[in-house]
C-alpha cells in the first residue's frame, strides 16, 4: 500500500501548503509583522513535516527507498512549499522586499531583529532558491547604497575620516555573514563594498588625502590606506602616489638655490621621515622601497653637480672640530645616514673632489673633529666605491702620520741640534703631490729666520730622502707669534703670510701698502686679503689709515700700541674668502678634466677588445662602463678628438663604424 499512502499524504500536504501561504496573501502591510507571519507559516510547516515524517518513518525507509524518483517526505514537503511560494508571488516579492529593507535599516543604523532575518534566510537556502531569489538583489541594493554613501561622503568628509568609515563598513558587512547571511555570500558582498566605497574613489582618495597624510607624516592613516588599497589590489596607484610626491617635495629642497645650506639637512629628514613610513605603513614592501630609490635617485641629480658638493660640505661641518656637542655614535649615525644619500649620487668624482679638499684642510690645520671618524668615514666610502675612490684619500692620512715621524727625527738630527736658532719650533707637513689637492704656487719674501729653518729642514730631508724635490706651499703655513704690547704680552696665531707683513713692524712703525708689498713680495689679491684681516677685522693688531673697510693702494699701516684682547693667545681669522668662485670653478673643472682622460681611456679600452664597432654600440657600451652621467654629445666630442689623435678611425665603406688602430 506504500504507493497509495505516499500519493494520499502528499495530496493532503499540498492542499494544506497551498492554504497556508494562501491566507498570507494582503495580510498586514507593515514588513516586520508580515515577515513574522511568514517565519511563523514557515516554523509550523517544519514542525508539522517533522511530525508527519516521524509516523510515516517506515514509508520513508522502505518504499521511498525502494522507488527511484521518489523524494522522502521531507523533501516532497520544501518541494510543494517552494512550489506554492512562487504561484504566490506577492508573498515572495514582499518578503525578499522586507528582508532587504531591514538589512537597509540596519545599515542606517538602526536596531533589527537578526534573528528574524536569520531564520528566513534560513528558509530561503533550504528552498534552495537562496541565490536566485535573494542574493541577487540583495547585491544589487548593497551596490546602489554603497554607490551613493560613497559619493557623500568623499564629498563631505577628509580622507582620514573617509577611509575610516570605509574600515568600519567592511567590518559591518563581515559580522553581517556571519550574523545571518549565507557564508557563500561573504565575497561578492565583500567586493561589491569594496568595488563602490574604494575603487571607485581611489583617484579622489589620493588626490585629496595623500599629500596632507604624508605631510602630516600621518602613520596610522597611511597604514590604514595602505590596507585598504591591498585590498582591492590597486598597491600600484598608491606607489604611484608615493613616487610623485617625493619627486614634487624633493624638489622643492633641491631646486631652491636660496637654501642650498639646508638642503642636505633637509634631504636627510625627509628621508628619515619616508623610511619610517615604508616601515611602519607600508609593510616594508619592497616595490615601495625601490620607488623610494628612484624617486631619491632622480631628486639628487636634477642639478648635475651641486647636491654632490653640498654633501660633501656637510660631511666637513659635521667632521670639522667645532662638532664638539655631538658624541661619537650620533657622529657615526649622520655619517651612515648621508651615505644613503651619497648612493644616490651619479657624478660620485665631483663629491670626492670637494671632499679631498676639504678633509685636507682639516687634516693640515689639525681641524678634525676625530681621527677616528674621518677613517670610518673612508672606510665607509671605501666599501661603497672600492679602494680605487679612498686610495688618494688614504694616501692623506699616510702622509699625516708620517710626517709626524719625519718631525720627531728632525728634532733628533744633528742639522736641527747645531744649525737651529733657539727658542723656535718648526713642524712640516711632507705631502705627496699625488694624493693632494693641487694649490696654486704662491711667491712671498720670506723673513730671515724662516728661510734659515726651510733650509735647514730642506737640507735634512734631501739628505734622508735622495732624489725628491721640495716645493713649500706657503699658503697653507701658520704660526704663532709672540707679540709685545705696550698693554701686555699677546700670543698671535697667524697665517704665514700675515707673519710675514707683522714681522715688518719689528723695524718700522708705520709702512704704506706699496712699502709692504715691495717688501713681502705677496700677489695684490692675497696681500690686500692679508692686510684687511690684520688692522680691519674683530682684531686689529694693526691700524688703517685712513680708517675704512677695502684696503686702497695709499693706504698707510700703524702698529697699534693700543691693542688690548682678554685672552693671552688671540687667534687671528684670515679674510675667508667664501670659498670663492674661482676655487669653486676649479675644483670642477678639474672633475671634468678627469673624467675626459677617463672617457678616452673607456673608448680607447672597449676599441680594443672589439676591433670594429658602430658608434650606436660603442656610446651604449660607455654608458655601461662609466660611472658618472655623460651627454651623447660630450662623448662624440672625446671621439672625434681620438680619430684626430690617431687612435681610431671611420671606416672607409662607412662613417658609422670605426676600426681601432694599433
Amino acid at each position: 500500500m506504500g504507493g497509495n499512502l505516499y500519493q494520499r499524504i502528499e495530496k493532503e500536504c499540498e492542499s494544506h501548503i497551498a492554504a497556508a501561504l494562501r491566507s498570507l496573501v494582503g495580510q498586514s502591510e507593515d514588513l516586520v509583522v508580515f515577515l513574522s507571519l511568514v517565519e511563523r507559516c514557515w516554523q509550523d510547516f517544519c514542525d508539522q513535516m517533522l511530525m508527519i515524517r516521524g509516523i510515516a518513518l517506515y514509508l520513508d525507509r522502505t518504499y521511498v527507498k525502494q522507488t527511484p524518483n521518489v523524494r522522502s517526505l521531507w523533501d516532497m514537503g520544501l518541494q510543494l512549499f517552494r512550489k506554492h511560494l512562487s504561484l504566490a508571488s506577492e508573498v515572495e516579492h514582499k518578503t525578499v522586499f522586507g528582508l532587504l529593507q531591514m538589512i537597509e535599516t540596519e545599515r542606517l543604523g538602526e536596531a533589527v531583529d537578526r534573528t528574524l532575518l536569520n531564520h528566513l534566510l534560513k528558509m530561503f537556502t533550504a528552498l534552495g532558491i537562496y541565490a536566485e531569489s535573494f542574493e541577487k538583489p540583495f547585491l544589487e541594493r548593497t551596490s546602489e547604497f554603497y554607490a551613493a554613501e560613497g559619493v557623500k561622503y568623499m564629498q563631505q568628509s577628509d580622507v582620514p575620516d573617509y577611509l575610516k568609515h570605509v574600515e568600519v563598513r567592511l567590518h559591518e558587512e563581515h559580522d553581517r555573514c556571519l550574523l545571518y547571511l549565507d557564508a557563500s555570500t561573504r565575497k561578492p558582498l565583500i567586493a561589491t563594498a569594496e568595488r563602490q566605497l574604494l575603487e571607485q574613489h581611489i583617484s579622489a582618495i589620493l588626490d585629496k588625502g595623500f599629500t596632507v597624510l604624508m605631510d602630516g607624516n600621518r602613520i596610522e592613516d597611511l597604514q590604514r590606506m595602505y590596507m585598504l588599497f591591498c585590498r582591492v589590489n590597486d598597491l600600484e596607484s598608491l606607489r604611484q602616489a608615493l613616487s610623485s610626491y617625493i619627486r614634487r617635495t624633493g624638489q622643492s629642497i633641491v631646486l631652491d638655490e636660496e637654501k642650498d645650506k639646508d638642503m642636505v639637512p633637509s634631504l636627510l629628514e625627509f628621508k628619515a621621515s619616508l623610511d619610517t613610513i615604508w616601515e611602519e605603513s607600508f609593510s616594508k614592501n619592497e616595490a615601495f622601497s625601490n620607488t623610494i630609490k628612484d624617486a631619491f635617485e632622480h631628486l639628487i641629480n636634477i642639478r648635475q653637480n651641486r647636491p654632490a658638493e653640498l654633501i660633501a660640505k656637510f660631511l666637513d661641518e659635521k667632521l670639522r672640530a667645532g662638532n664638539k656637542g655631538t658624541s661619537e655614535e650620533e657622529l657615526e649615525g649622520t655619517l651612515d645616514k648621508v651615505l644613503v644619500l651619497f648612493r644616490f649620487i651619479q657624478g660620485k668624482d665631483v663629491f670626492e673632489a670637494f671632499y679631498k679638499k676639504d678633509l685636507a684642510k682639516r687634516l693640515l690645520l689639525g681641524k678634525s673633529a676625530s681621527i677616528d671618524a674621518e677613517k670610518s668615514m673612508i672606510s665607509k666610502l671605501k666599501t661603497e666605491c672600492g679602494s680605487q675612490f679612498t686610495n688618494k684619500l688614504e694616501g692623506m692620512f699616510k702622509d699625516i702620520e708620517l710626517s709626524k715621524e719625519i718631525n720627531e727625527s728632525f728634532k733628533q738630527s744633528s742639522q736641527a741640534r747645531t744649525k737651529l736658532p733657539t727658542g723656535i719650533e718648526m713642524s712640516v707637513h711632507v705631502l705627496t703631490m699625488g694624493y693632494w689637492p693641487t694649490y696654486p704656487p704662491m711667491d712671498v719674501r720670506l723673513p730671515h729666520e724662516l728661510n734659515v729653518y726651510q733650509d735647514i729642514f730642506k737640507e735634512f730631508y734631501l739628505s734622508k730622502y735622495s732624489g725628491r724635490r721640495l716645493m713649500w706651499q706657503n699658503s697653507l703655513g701658520h704660526c704663532v707669534l709672540k707679540a709685545e704690547y705696550p698693554k701686555g704680552k699677546k700670543e698671535l696665531a697667524v697665517s704665514l703670510f700675515q707673519t710675514v707683513v707683522l714681522m715688518l713692524f719689528n723695524d718700522a712703525e708705520n709702512l704704506s701698502f706699496q712699502d709692504i708689498k715691495e717688501a713681502t713680495g705677496i700677489e695684490d689679491k692675497e696681500l690686500r686679503r692679508t692686510l684687511q684681516s690684520l688692522a680691519c677685522g674683530k682684531v686689529r693688531v694693526l691700524q688703517k689709515i685712513p680708517k675704512g673697510r677695502d684696503v686702497e693702494d695709499d693706504d698707510t699701516f700703524v702698529f697699534n700700541d693700543q691693542f688690548t684682547a682678554p685672552l693671552y693667545r688671540i687667534k687671528v681669522n684670515a679674510i675667508q674668502m667664501k670659498e670663492t668662485v674661482e676655487e669653486n670653478t676649479s675644483t670642477t673643472e678639474r672633475v671634468f678634466q678627469d673624467r675626459q682622460y677617463q672617457v678616452d681611456a673607456a673608448i680607447v679600452r672597449i676599441m680594443k677588445t672589439r676591433k670594429v664597432l658602430s658608434h650606436t654600440l660603442l656610446i651604449t657600451e660607455l654608458f655601461q662602463q662609466l660611472k658618472f652621467p655623460i651627454k651623447p654629445a660630450d662623448l662624440k666630442k672625446r671621439i672625434e678628438s681620438l680619430i684626430d689623435r690617431e687612435y681610431l678611425e671611420r671606416d672607409k665603406n662607412n662613417p658609422q663604424i670605426y676600426n681601432y688602430l694599433a
